[in-house]
């Protein structure tokens, strides 16, 4: 991507990555991504704020040639590499530039990136930096998403510089987003954020208390209207759920899926919402975004040596690890002659404070009073979920 000024002295000087479809070898990236970098000019000192993703690291040397300016300071937010993989090339070509982070984080880029220890100016949280009629001050942000994290606050232009905080991956032209961006912020959130919700709640007290006029992510548009994203995340980071029941689920020979559409349309007559995933088929970052709102998740499983099937095992791994804020867990299913899928299921979603509901399993095909079981279990959900909504 070429460079584009954001305000007066201040550019983008990132790439795109158009075509980038797996993230971390796991999170599908649809509309691709985007390695933002930012270069902050003061009358004394011009820092550089962040780097990219190592497959693009021509692109933003090409920029900061473009640029024709020196660097005095790297700013590096996060030791991941797709923030930071850049830094030894920036710093082999402006040797005299200090790469400027906390203290956890000069650790991790010299144990991921072998950087020279004598290349760092440790910061502290609340510490300022001056470059002359601009002032960079750094807010520790740890656990968003990695314990060394941290956000820049530029005082005089009222900009917060949040690496993957408010982020989304989204490739595009715009340098600026609008209200459409919020489907990809949610997955990003979703995929990435949700596991650290109350560390997230925690910031954004401290950074509501900003004067922040525009928020600029290392992934995807920066934010002309802070309140956007702002606003959404307060919404997926509450305690509030919505009459939703996200429903994942798997069928090797058909009595599984029955007792899914059976319990689809009871759901759907007590007035839920619901939102199935074949797991065979689904897209793991779909169902990620559905998790965010929901009051329940329901796995749908057929028992498969003694235990649940591999995808659903898998899905109810990643729903653990991404700690939704749901409020009930129910598992459906069938099996053949036993198992132990829901000790299984409860032995592995430690993470989440639910209650749970249930189960309904079913020896072969479900029969009437199969049926009649399922029908209760929706009634029960949705008469919780409307005890949440008042």
């Amino acid at each position: 991507m070429v460079v584009r000024e954001i305000l007066d002295g201040i550019f983008s000087v990132g790439a795109v990555h158009w075509d980038r479809r797996l993230f971390d070898e796991l999170i599908p990236l649809p509309d691709g991504t985007s390695y933002n970098a930012y270069v902050v000019r003061g009358k004394d000192k011009i820092a550089l704020i962040d780097t990219v993703d190592p497959s693009k690291k021509e692109e933003l040397l090409k920029n900061l040639d473009e640029l024709g300016l020196r660097i005095d300071y790297i700013i590096s937010h996060h030791a991941e590499q797709d923030h930071s993989g850049a830094i030894p090339d920036v710093l082999e070509k402006y040797p005299e530039a200090k790469v400027v982070t906390n203290e956890k984080c000069k650790d991790m880029l010299i144990s991921l990136l072998d950087v020279d220890e004598s290349k760092f100016k440790v910061i502290n949280n609340g510490e300022t930096l001056p470059l002359g009629g601009r002032t960079l001050k750094f807010l520790f942000t740890p656990w968003v998403h990695w314990p060394e994290t941290m956000v820049t606050y530029l005082q005089e232009d009222k900009i917060l510089f949040t690496c993957d905080l408010f982020g989304s991956h989204l490739a595009t032209s715009s340098l600026f987003a609008d209200e459409n961006v919020l489907e990809p912020a949610k997955r990003y959130y979703a995929e990435i954020m949700m596991p650290f919700r109350s560390n997230i709640k925690k910031h954004m007290e401290i950074i509501s208390q900003l004067d922040v006029r525009i928020i600029a992510p290392s992934h995807g548009p920066i934010y002309r209207k802070p309140e956007i994203i702002m606003n959404a995340y307060r919404e997926w980071i509450s305690d509030k759920v919505k009459m939703e029941v996200v429903l994942p689920y798997v069928s090797m020979h058909g009595s599984t899926e029955k007792m899914v559409s059976f319990f689809i349309d009871s759901l759907i007559k007590y007035n839920v919402t619901v939102k199935p995933f074949n797991l065979s088929k689904s897209d793991v970052g779909e169902l990620a975004m559905a998790l965010v709102d929901a009051g329940a998740v329901v796995i749908g499983s057929p028992t498969m040596l003694v235990g649940l099937h591999p995808l659903a095992l898998y899905a109810v791994y990643l729903i653990n690890i991404l700690r939704p804020k749901t409020r009930i867990v129910s598992l459906i299913g069938s099996y053949g002659w036993g198992g132990r899928s829901v000790e299984q299921l409860k032995d592995i979603l430690t993470n989440l404070k639910a209650e749970f509901l249930g189960p309904v399993l079913v020896k072969g095909l479900p029969r009437e009073k199969d049926f009649e079981a399922l029908d209760k279990l929706a009634k029960d959900i949705a008469e919780n979920l409307r005890s949440y909504q008042e």
